[in-house]
């Protein structure tokens, strides 16, 4: 996108009697982006916000304004986003979200939002889930783990800025992964009082995700956390993490919250 400056620099030059052609020609400018700026010569806001710089592409980096948003998007994104690249430039943001948690919806809009503020966020219906949507040009340098492939098949690592934020906001990293790969159940066993086999229900987190790396950044939070984790090696649940102790469900209730 040309600045301010050039295009008035280029107005001058035709204004001085030369043709459309040889402006062009000396300046290297389209005759179609010339002939647009006698319309109009600011940028439209549109540009103006595609070409705002990113705070991770700045000379300095810095971490996104909001950093707790960022946690939480961060885990929501690990869970089930993805980034794709539009034809004509910029990438999209999609997280899938279910139809069964309008709330997580309107979690995960609020987000993005506070995360990219300037980035349009809608949503796409899909059979039984939302794709929660925004465009933008700086999604992948924001969420580096974006890559070629699914995320079980790459390395899945945290730059050292994004691990900064998960120390500062872990809560909100494990709501992330939680609302978005995870669940909490009632499971049930039996005890016997007074002779009597009696059903006993209990309280339980789960986490499933096929990525190794994924998995050990959430037993990693939960550690620094003080939330007591187990895996799951039952046969057909090689990629669970439980969490059953009544403690730790007590402060994963108290922390994270349902999807509603």
């Amino acid at each position: 996108m040309y600045d301010l400056p050039t295009r008035r620099r280029v107005l001058t030059l035709l204004g001085q009697g030369r043709s459309l052609s040889a402006v062009s020609r000396q300046t290297g400018i389209s005759r179609a982006a010339i002939r647009s700026w006698q319309a109009r010569v600011e940028p439209s806001p549109r540009l103006l916000r595609q070409a705002e710089p990113c705070p991770r592409c700045l000379p300095e980096p810095g971490a996104p304004a909001d950093s707790a948003s960022y946690a939480y998007l961060l885990g929501l994104y690990l869970g089930d986003g993805c980034i794709s690249s539009h034809p004509h430039g910029g990438h999209y943001l999609r997280i899938a979200c279910a139809d069964a948690w309008p709330g997580l919806i309107d979690l995960c809009r609020a987000a993005v939002t506070a995360v990219r503020p300037d980035d349009r966020v809608y949503v796409l219906r899909k059979q039984g889930c939302v794709m929660v949507t925004a465009y933008g040009r700086h999604w992948p340098c924001l969420l580096p783990q974006h890559g070629p492939g699914r995320k079980h098949e790459r390395p899945i690592v945290l730059e050292s800025w994004q691990q900064d934020i998960v120390d500062a906001h872990p809560w909100e990293f494990i709501r992330g992964l939680i609302h978005s790969d995870g669940c909490r159940t009632m499971n049930w066993t039996t005890r016997v009082v007074s002779g009597q086999k009696k059903r006993y229900e209990y309280p339980r987190y789960w986490f499933t995700n096929v990525s190794d790396d994924i998995r050990q950044l959430c037993t990693d939070t939960l550690d620094k956390v003080g939330v007591e984790w187990k895996h799951c090696t039952r046969a057909g649940k090689p990629y669970n993490i439980s969490v059953a102790k009544r403690a730790s469900v007590a402060l994963m209730d108290a922390r994270v919250g349902p999807k509603y």
